[in-house]
């Protein structure tokens, strides 16, 4: 599509600043030694050669029954092909690669605690008849929404919580700060990303003072997503500062497909009765590819509850016996009136809820369809990427078609160049559909948001590609009638100011050329 030249030479400029670190020593010695497994059977097939025939034989009628096998699964079809093609193209390894792939023993591992720890936890969090039923006469098609969330994934609505948008990675983190010097209990950090910079260095240095006042504080970051952000065994230096610190499914260079499985979550819990969530991380991204805009949420009250809940069932994920050994009572002290006796102030109702890629059910994509086939007047969302399965396009195309106005936006500058194409790959359906897409031309938008008829919303980490919609743990906030509600639909509609609108006429100026690359980056988007 047409770039304008400033817009394109500013991107440029911002890439040549930001270098990758793909090529950091750490990486490499990771690449090497993945590289040296994955060319085990390679070498295997050489020694055997005298064999070639029988194995070759052998390998493509596996890659055919494997084929047959995930074409007869339950799920989604994109997914199935996409895994599908790679094997009867590489018949040679591709189904024997997907048979490992799904014996892997640290998957499984991996579901087991969760589901142990879900069992565990699930008493409570419990309901408040009173505000269901009061969520059921105001709006019945809302209160099926937040039914959904707690019959199906456990997650109740809560009365007594306040909601504050945040609409950047500046307000984000100032705010963060400004509540962390409050804390004077326990401080609960979850995060995908920790940089060492501006950020991440003022808060360590804030949390390193409470940890001197005897504050509970805890740190849990995902392996993968630190993987060149932090030095190796930063943990160790974290515990020697009184910080109490995990790593979720910490990488080995070992191959194997658990990496996929990341915990993608951004949540701050702080005394029990405020917490943060939203797409910002502990990381200098807010200063990266022009300007990028990352929102959060603040929540206050019982509705932080299910995100103290959501944190203390990852930090236990490598230890559900001892979860499950604590007695209930040992949790009250975590609640949010057990250090603020106070009653909470009220803002609508609002709903936080976690997704899991260990429990068969794809909550984040279900509260995005819920949102979707109820809205009746406007569905405004922005995501920095928009790869989606069948179920998604076909819900929001026939929002449109009925005379819903769908606008999205996602972003002018990449963070990943081939994930932005893939992106752009499916505009021009959703365009000629009645869809309205913008692209935020300033820079890079990293926000996940959606908000609907004046009336729900939700904030949160779920991005509307599979990674997040099947892969990853993920969270968010659903709110009805909040004040966070508005600001979101305020924010969105100020946004679009910088925003160019991408034209039916946009997507057919494509080159031929790039449009058959765009399409083959399409096929295999389920595995972007």
């Amino acid at each position: 599509m047409d770039r304008l030249a400033g817009q394109k030479e500013v991107a440029k400029r911002h890439r040549r600043q930001h270098p990758s670190r793909l090529f950091s020593r750490r990486v490499v010695t990771v690449v090497l030694l993945l590289a040296f497994q994955a060319a085990f059977p390679i070498v295997g097939l050489y020694v055997l050669s005298d064999y070639f025939i029988y194995i070759n034989t052998v390998l493509r009628i596996v890659s055919i029954a494997v084929a047959v096998y995930i074409f007869n699964r339950p799920g989604n079809p994109e997914y199935k092909l996409a895994w599908v093609i790679p094997i009867l193209i590489f018949p040679l390894f591709g189904g024997l690669f997907y048979i490992l792939y799904r014996l892997q023993a640290s998957i499984k591992h991996l579901r087991l605690r969760m589901l142990a720890i879900l069992e565990a936890t699930q008493p409570l969090l419990e309901q408040n008849p009173e505000t269901m039923e009061r969520l059921r006469k105001e709006n019945h098609g809302a209160q099926s929404q937040a039914n959904y969330l707690f019959q199906d994934a456990g997650y109740p609505v809560y009365d007594n919580t306040t909601t504050e948008y945040l609409s950047t990675g500046e307000i984000k983190f100032a705010r963060l700060k400004d509540e962390l010097s409050k804390a004077r209990h326990y401080i609960f950090l979850e995060y995908f990303i920790i940089q060492e910079g501006i950020m991440w260095n003022s808060v360590l240095e804030l949390l390193e003072e409470k940890v001197k006042k005897g504050v509970d504080v805890r740190l849990l970051f995902d392996g993968m997503g630190c993987l060149t952000t932090l030095p190796a065994d930063y943990e160790r230096e974290l515990r020697k500062k009184g910080i109490q610190c995990k790593v979720f499914n910490p990488f080995v260079p070992v191959l194997s497909t658990v990496y996929n499985n990341r915990d993608h979550r951004k949540i701050a819990v702080i005394d029990g009765h405020t917490a943060f969530t939203g797409g910002i991380n502990l990381a200098d991204e807010y200063m990266k590819y022009g300007h990028w805009k990352g929102s959060s949420i603040l929540v206050k009250g019982e509705g932080v509850w299910s995100f103290t809940m959501l944190f203390l069932q990852m930090w236990y994920c490598d230890d559900p016996a001892a979860l499950c050994a604590l007695p209930r009572s040992e949790f009250d002290q975590y609640r949010p009136s057990y250090y603020h006796p106070q009653e909470f102030d009220s803002d609508g109702l609002v709903q936080p809820y976690g997704d899991s890629p260990m429990d068969n059910q794809r909550v984040g994509e279900n509260v995005y369809l819920n949102l979707i086939y109820g809205a009746k007047d406007y569905l405004y969302i922005t995501t920095p990427y928009l790869i989606m399965d069948s179920e998604l396009r076909y819900a929001l195309c026939v929002a449109a078609k009925r005379g819903v106005d769908v606008r999205f936006i996602t972003p002018f500058v990449p963070d990943k160049a081939l994930v932005h194409m893939t992106t752009r790959s499916g505009y021009q359906e959703l365009v000629e559909a009645g869809i309205r897409i913008y692209e935020y031309t300033p820079g890079f938008i990293h926000s996940k948001t959606v908000v609907c008829d004046d009336q729900v919303a939700t904030v949160g980490t779920i991005n509307f590609d599979f990674r997040s919609l099947y892969l990853h743990f993920e969270c968010g906030v659903w709110m009805y009638r909040t004040k966070a509600m508005k600001q979101v639909k305020a924010d969105f509609l100020e946004t679009l100011q910088s925003c160019r609108e991408i034209t039916l006429e946009d997507c057919k100026r494509v080159p031929v050329y790039r449009r058959l690359f765009w399409s083959v980056l399409h096929l295999f988007s389920p595995l972007m």
